[in-house]
């Protein structure tokens, strides 16, 4: 039985190389083809794919939000993610997503069949470099409610948006990003969402 496989690109161009690639392969078949990350679901739900391979930087919603979704709903299913971004950051929440894999796109083409094969056959697949640079990277020093905060801040929102949001008071928020700009040693709220960002702590 060929191995059954949806794939989300939002690119047309990529997305149509990925499917004729994976298609040249006799165990393969791209059964469903999505370029949006909000219809992984339904089509997944709909076709019952061995596993998906997702793009990260998806419309709709993200590919690793779509992936926890996935895992949730249709755990069968795994997941195998496509990234152009090979920072540490990025691969501890796909980690954190529990995904089955994790490539990047300028990787050889043969290595995405055969890391299909690996992840459908239960082992996870990750670039060896980027999973120790994982590894190595620190941690961040942010609480998940302070990570919120900076988050929506970065988004642009003033603190009695993010208050309203985050279902907190104004002071609270401002609080919140008092503790922050402390912890990360900013300057400022700009300098701290820099520096988050920098660290890809609040992907």
């Amino acid at each position: 039985m060929a191995i059954r496989i949806l794939l989300a690109e939002d690119m047309n161009m990529v997305r149509g190389a990925l499917v004729a690639l994976l298609n040249l392969e006799g165990d393969l078949d791209v059964v469903c083809e999505v370029e949006r990350g909000d219809q992984i679901l339904t089509a997944a739900l709909e076709h019952r794919p061995d596993i998906a391979v997702i793009d990260i930087d998806l419309p709709g919603i993200d590919g690793l939000t779509a992936a926890s979704r996935l895992r949730e709903c249709l755990p069968e299913c795994r997941t195998l993610i496509l990234t152009s971004l090979g920072r540490p950051g990025t691969l501890r929440r796909a980690l954190s997503a529990h995904v089955s894999g994790y490539l990047l796109k300028d990787a050889p083409p043969q290595e995405l069949a055969t890391a299909v094969r690996r992840v459908v056959a239960g082992h996870r697949v990750i670039d060896p470099q980027l999973a120790l640079s994982a590894w190595d990277g620190a941690e961040t020093p942010l609480t998940e409610r302070e990570t919120e905060v900076l988050r929506l801040a970065a988004e642009g929102s003033e603190a009695g948006e993010i208050a309203k949001a985050l279902h907190l008071s104004p002071g609270t928020v401002r609080n919140y990003l008092t503790t922050i700009v402390a912890k990360l040693n900013a300057r400022n709220r700009v300098d701290a969402i820099r520096i988050a960002q920098a660290a890809d702590w609040l992907l």
